[in-house]
Protein backbone atom coordinates (compact mmCIF):
# COMPACT_ATOMS: atom_id res chain seq x y z
CA UNK A 1 0.00 0.00 0.00
CA UNK A 2 1.84 2.62 -1.20
CA UNK A 3 -0.74 5.58 -0.08
CA UNK A 4 -0.39 7.06 3.42
CA UNK A 5 -3.19 5.88 5.94
CA UNK A 6 -4.31 7.69 8.76
CA UNK A 7 -7.58 5.76 10.12
CA UNK A 8 -9.76 2.64 9.82
CA UNK A 9 -13.20 2.04 8.63
CA UNK A 10 -14.79 -1.23 9.83
CA UNK A 11 -17.93 -2.25 8.18
CA UNK A 12 -20.10 -4.16 10.77
CA UNK A 13 -21.71 -7.59 9.81
CA UNK A 14 -19.46 -10.05 8.32
CA UNK A 15 -16.31 -8.16 9.53
CA UNK A 16 -17.11 -7.45 13.49
CA UNK A 17 -19.59 -9.71 14.00
CA UNK A 18 -20.41 -12.73 12.23
CA UNK A 19 -23.81 -12.62 11.19
CA UNK A 20 -24.47 -13.63 7.80
CA UNK A 21 -25.19 -16.52 8.22
CA UNK A 22 -28.25 -15.20 10.45
CA UNK A 23 -29.19 -13.00 8.30
CA UNK A 24 -29.12 -15.73 5.36
CA UNK A 25 -31.37 -18.16 7.29
CA UNK A 26 -33.39 -15.82 8.84
CA UNK A 27 -34.62 -14.97 5.39
CA UNK A 28 -34.31 -17.81 3.06
CA UNK A 29 -36.88 -19.72 6.08
CA UNK A 30 -39.11 -16.42 4.91
CA UNK A 31 -39.09 -16.28 1.54
CA UNK A 32 -40.29 -19.99 1.36
CA UNK A 33 -42.83 -19.23 3.86
CA UNK A 34 -44.10 -16.38 1.16
CA UNK A 35 -43.32 -18.93 -1.76
CA UNK A 36 -39.96 -17.08 -3.32
CA UNK A 37 -37.73 -19.67 -2.42
CA UNK A 38 -34.10 -18.40 -2.11
CA UNK A 39 -30.83 -20.35 -2.75
CA UNK A 40 -27.91 -19.29 -0.40
CA UNK A 41 -26.20 -18.34 -3.63
CA UNK A 42 -29.30 -16.03 -4.11
CA UNK A 43 -28.87 -14.60 -1.04
CA UNK A 44 -24.84 -14.17 -1.88
CA UNK A 45 -26.08 -12.22 -4.71
CA UNK A 46 -28.82 -10.16 -4.08
CA UNK A 47 -28.87 -9.81 -0.18
CA UNK A 48 -25.53 -9.96 0.92
CA UNK A 49 -23.88 -6.46 1.72
CA UNK A 50 -27.10 -4.53 0.27
CA UNK A 51 -29.28 -2.49 2.39
CA UNK A 52 -32.66 -3.51 2.66
CA UNK A 53 -34.21 -1.55 0.02
CA UNK A 54 -31.58 -2.47 -3.01
CA UNK A 55 -32.11 -6.11 -1.97
CA UNK A 56 -35.97 -6.00 -2.22
CA UNK A 57 -35.91 -4.58 -5.25
CA UNK A 58 -33.17 -7.67 -6.91
CA UNK A 59 -36.22 -9.85 -5.50
CA UNK A 60 -39.15 -7.97 -7.27
CA UNK A 61 -36.60 -8.21 -10.28
CA UNK A 62 -35.66 -11.42 -10.02
CA UNK A 63 -39.74 -12.76 -8.96
CA UNK A 64 -41.61 -10.59 -11.03
CA UNK A 65 -43.53 -9.66 -7.84
CA UNK A 66 -42.55 -7.51 -5.28
CA UNK A 67 -42.38 -8.27 -1.40
CA UNK A 68 -45.06 -7.39 1.44
CA UNK A 69 -45.66 -5.27 2.54
CA UNK A 70 -45.10 -6.37 6.34
CA UNK A 71 -42.30 -8.23 5.10
CA UNK A 72 -39.34 -5.96 6.10
CA UNK A 73 -40.49 -5.58 9.74
CA UNK A 74 -41.37 -8.82 10.14
CA UNK A 75 -37.74 -9.53 8.86
CA UNK A 76 -36.08 -7.79 11.04
CA UNK A 77 -38.00 -8.11 14.00
CA UNK A 78 -37.03 -12.04 13.97
CA UNK A 79 -33.80 -11.35 12.58
CA UNK A 80 -33.10 -9.36 15.66
CA UNK A 81 -34.69 -12.57 17.93
CA UNK A 82 -31.85 -14.34 16.34
CA UNK A 83 -29.37 -12.29 17.12
CA UNK A 84 -29.75 -11.33 20.23
CA UNK A 85 -30.17 -15.49 20.98
CA UNK A 86 -27.30 -16.64 18.89
CA UNK A 87 -25.12 -13.54 17.24
CA UNK A 88 -21.51 -14.21 17.83
CA UNK A 89 -18.39 -11.37 17.80
CA UNK A 90 -16.01 -12.35 15.04
CA UNK A 91 -12.98 -14.15 16.44
CA UNK A 92 -10.18 -11.97 18.21
CA UNK A 93 -12.44 -8.85 17.41
CA UNK A 94 -12.27 -7.15 20.98
CA UNK A 95 -8.28 -7.93 21.13
CA UNK A 96 -7.76 -6.25 17.56
CA UNK A 97 -10.04 -3.44 18.88
CA UNK A 98 -7.75 -2.84 22.15
CA UNK A 99 -4.69 -2.07 20.21
CA UNK A 100 -5.71 0.04 17.30
CA UNK A 101 -3.52 2.91 17.35
CA UNK A 102 -5.32 4.93 14.69
CA UNK A 103 -8.52 6.51 14.57
CA UNK A 104 -11.36 4.02 13.67
CA UNK A 105 -15.23 4.05 13.33
CA UNK A 106 -17.58 1.80 11.95
CA UNK A 107 -20.00 2.32 8.39
CA UNK A 108 -22.57 -0.30 7.94
CA UNK A 109 -25.46 -1.07 5.25
CA UNK A 110 -27.59 -2.66 8.35
CA UNK A 111 -30.33 -0.71 9.83
CA UNK A 112 -29.44 1.51 13.11
CA UNK A 113 -31.61 -0.85 15.43
CA UNK A 114 -29.81 -4.25 13.88
CA UNK A 115 -26.19 -1.80 14.86
CA UNK A 116 -27.68 -1.43 18.25
CA UNK A 117 -28.30 -4.98 18.53
CA UNK A 118 -25.08 -6.42 17.13
CA UNK A 119 -22.87 -4.07 19.17
CA UNK A 120 -24.57 -5.04 22.18
CA UNK A 121 -25.03 -8.49 22.06
CA UNK A 122 -20.97 -8.54 21.52
CA UNK A 123 -19.82 -5.94 23.85
CA UNK A 124 -18.82 -4.19 21.28
CA UNK A 125 -20.83 -0.71 21.62
CA UNK A 126 -17.67 0.84 23.63
CA UNK A 127 -15.50 0.90 21.31
CA UNK A 128 -18.13 2.88 18.77
CA UNK A 129 -19.50 5.06 21.04
CA UNK A 130 -20.34 7.97 18.80
CA UNK A 131 -18.48 6.56 16.21
CA UNK A 132 -20.56 3.68 14.89
CA UNK A 133 -22.92 5.38 11.19
CA UNK A 134 -25.20 3.47 8.95
CA UNK A 135 -27.04 4.10 5.72
CA UNK A 136 -29.58 5.52 7.30
CA UNK A 137 -27.76 8.80 7.50
CA UNK A 138 -26.84 9.29 4.06
CA UNK A 139 -28.66 9.71 0.54
CA UNK A 140 -27.50 6.51 -0.92
CA UNK A 141 -26.02 2.79 0.35
CA UNK A 142 -23.33 0.83 -0.83
CA UNK A 143 -22.08 0.62 -3.33
CA UNK A 144 -22.46 4.50 -3.60
CA UNK A 145 -19.11 6.16 -1.56
CA UNK A 146 -21.66 8.29 0.75
CA UNK A 147 -21.68 6.09 3.38
CA UNK A 148 -17.82 5.57 3.74
CA UNK A 149 -17.56 9.57 2.64
CA UNK A 150 -19.42 10.72 5.74
CA UNK A 151 -17.60 8.80 8.15
CA UNK A 152 -14.54 10.07 6.81
CA UNK A 153 -15.52 13.50 7.55
CA UNK A 154 -16.97 12.33 11.26
CA UNK A 155 -13.32 11.10 11.28
CA UNK A 156 -11.96 14.38 10.20
CA UNK A 157 -9.32 12.41 7.39
CA UNK A 158 -9.38 12.85 3.37
CA UNK A 159 -10.81 10.01 1.54
CA UNK A 160 -7.87 8.90 0.75
CA UNK A 161 -6.21 8.70 3.76
CA UNK A 162 -8.66 5.99 4.73
CA UNK A 163 -8.57 2.12 4.74
CA UNK A 164 -12.00 0.29 4.65
CA UNK A 165 -12.19 -3.63 5.93
CA UNK A 166 -15.01 -4.93 4.09
CA UNK A 167 -16.09 -8.80 3.40
CA UNK A 168 -19.06 -7.75 0.67
CA UNK A 169 -18.92 -6.85 -3.27
CA UNK A 170 -20.91 -4.15 -2.20
CA UNK A 171 -19.01 -2.71 0.48
CA UNK A 172 -15.50 -2.88 -1.30
CA UNK A 173 -17.00 -1.07 -4.29
CA UNK A 174 -17.91 1.56 -2.16
CA UNK A 175 -15.14 2.24 -0.61
CA UNK A 176 -12.80 2.00 -3.86
CA UNK A 177 -15.79 5.07 -5.29
CA UNK A 178 -14.85 6.91 -2.06
CA UNK A 179 -10.91 6.60 -3.21
CA UNK A 180 -9.94 4.47 0.01
CA UNK A 181 -8.32 1.14 0.08
CA UNK A 182 -10.16 -1.35 0.59
CA UNK A 183 -8.98 -5.30 2.38
CA UNK A 184 -11.39 -8.08 2.25
CA UNK A 185 -12.11 -9.25 5.31
CA UNK A 186 -12.36 -13.40 4.99
CA UNK A 187 -12.81 -14.58 8.17
CA UNK A 188 -16.46 -14.72 8.22
CA UNK A 189 -18.49 -18.01 8.28
CA UNK A 190 -20.52 -16.66 5.26
CA UNK A 191 -17.02 -16.91 3.30
CA UNK A 192 -16.50 -20.40 4.51
CA UNK A 193 -20.05 -21.26 3.35
CA UNK A 194 -18.56 -20.09 -0.11
CA UNK A 195 -18.98 -16.76 -0.74
CA UNK A 196 -16.79 -15.54 -2.96
CA UNK A 197 -16.28 -11.81 -4.56
CA UNK A 198 -16.65 -11.16 -8.38
CA UNK A 199 -13.85 -11.17 -10.23
CA UNK A 200 -13.97 -7.69 -11.38
CA UNK A 201 -13.26 -6.67 -7.40
CA UNK A 202 -10.28 -6.65 -6.57
CA UNK A 203 -9.11 -5.64 -3.13
CA UNK A 204 -6.27 -4.50 -2.02
CA UNK A 205 -5.67 -7.55 0.41
CA UNK A 206 -7.35 -10.50 1.36
CA UNK A 207 -7.07 -11.09 5.24
CA UNK A 208 -8.50 -14.42 6.56
CA UNK A 209 -8.31 -13.78 9.94
CA UNK A 210 -8.83 -10.63 13.04
CA UNK A 211 -4.65 -12.13 13.52
CA UNK A 212 -4.56 -11.72 10.06
CA UNK A 213 -5.62 -8.14 9.83
CA UNK A 214 -4.11 -6.68 13.26
CA UNK A 215 -0.65 -7.98 11.42
CA UNK A 216 -1.68 -6.08 8.30
CA UNK A 217 -2.67 -2.75 10.25
CA UNK A 218 0.41 -3.41 12.39
CA UNK A 219 2.76 -2.95 9.09
CA UNK A 220 1.62 0.45 8.82
CA UNK A 221 1.81 1.78 12.35
CA UNK A 222 -2.67 1.72 12.93
CA UNK A 223 -2.31 -1.20 15.46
Amino acid sequence: MARFIRAVIFDCDGVLVDSEMLSAGVLMEMMAEIELPITPEIFRSDFLGRSFAAAALRAEQRFGRPLPADFQTNYRRRLLRRMAADLQPMTGVRALLQRMQAPFCLATSSSPERLAVSLDVTGLAPFFAGMAFTASQVPHGKPAPDLFLFAAGRLGVRPQDCLVIEDSEMGIRAAQAAGMAAWHFAGGAHIRAGYRLPGGVVPERRVESMDELAAGLTEFGLC
